[in-house]
């Protein structure tokens, strides 16, 4: 059960806020990004609905609430969206919140061109917040990466793969407007405290040994398999860690994943 905040740790905090100078806050801080955000009604109204609980849940898991990062994993097999937190001087993060993906859409395996209706699996950062969303507020994926490009169908890959409110997708990972809300001044915090990059994995499922067996042998696609199997060892990896590898993509598209220190 999460600790409450009392009002004299509030207090506490404000005042430690308040102790920052004015040139580490330019320095470390995105003030624009967060104006522009905070002037969409949309956004502002979340912020004042969610942002006491949200300081309460990183007090929690004793994680600081001017100086954190965060990281995404999302399981679609389970419906499963994690959030992961940390403080910006360690590398190791602790799970936060976990929401449930209202409704996914397609089947197990990556996504590969456009209208195939599937939701992407792979290694993503959110390079977009949408205030004006039709799905009340929205995050955007780099969808396609780089293993999309060399993977898919060329220049029809499809895109628009967002973490949205509501309870509709054809691709994307919807988690209910009210659910949304919190999320997004979550992120839109991390990005204003610098962490420019949050970054999103997104698995067919939880890829412990049973389960990968399991999609293998249901799917008996030798391509699948070998593309889940370097996703298992990024799930195994984090497992393991909870902190993130260093990752790059060859020229046929495949992940590899490495130790970060």
């Amino acid at each position: 059960m999460l600790r409450k905040v009392n009002t004299l740790s509030i207090l506490l905090l404000s005042i430690l806020m308040l102790s920052f100078t004015k040139t580490e806050k330019t320095k470390d801080t995105d003030e624009g990004f967060r104006k522009i955000q905070l002037n969409n009604s949309r956004v502002q109204n979340a912020f004042d609905e969610s942002i006491d609980s949200i300081n309460n849940w990183l007090l929690a898991k004793n994680i600081s609430i001017i100086n954190y990062e965060i990281l995404i994993r999302a399981f679609k097999k389970e419906e499963q969206l994690e959030v992961w937190v940390k403080n910006k001087e360690v590398d190791t993060f602790s799970l936060l919140k976990t929401y449930k993906i209202c409704l996914t859409s397609g089947f197990l395996g990556p996504k590969r061109k456009q209208g195939d209706k599937q939701i992407p699996e792979g290694v993503y950062y959110i390079n977009e917040f949408n205030p004006n969303s039709n799905y009340h507020l929205s995050m955007g994926l780099n969808y396609p990466n780089k293993a999309d490009s060399i993977l898919g169908f060329w220049g029809n890959w499809g895109g628009d793969i967002y973490i949205h409110g509501g309870c509709e997708s054809i691709g994307c990972l919807p988690i209910t407007t009210r659910k949304i809300k919190g999320l997004y001044v979550l992120a839109m915090q991390a990005r204003y405290f610098g962490q420019t990059r949050i970054p999103v994995q997104i698995f067919p499922c939880k890829l412990t040994k049973g389960n990968y067996k399991t999609i293998t042998q249901a799917y008996n696609n030798p391509q699948l398999s070998k593309f889940w199997g370097s996703l298992r060892s990024l799930y195994d990896y984090f497992e393991r860690t909870h902190t993130i590898p260093i990752m790059k993509i060859d020229i046929d598209g495949k992940y590899y994943f490495f130790a970060n220190k």
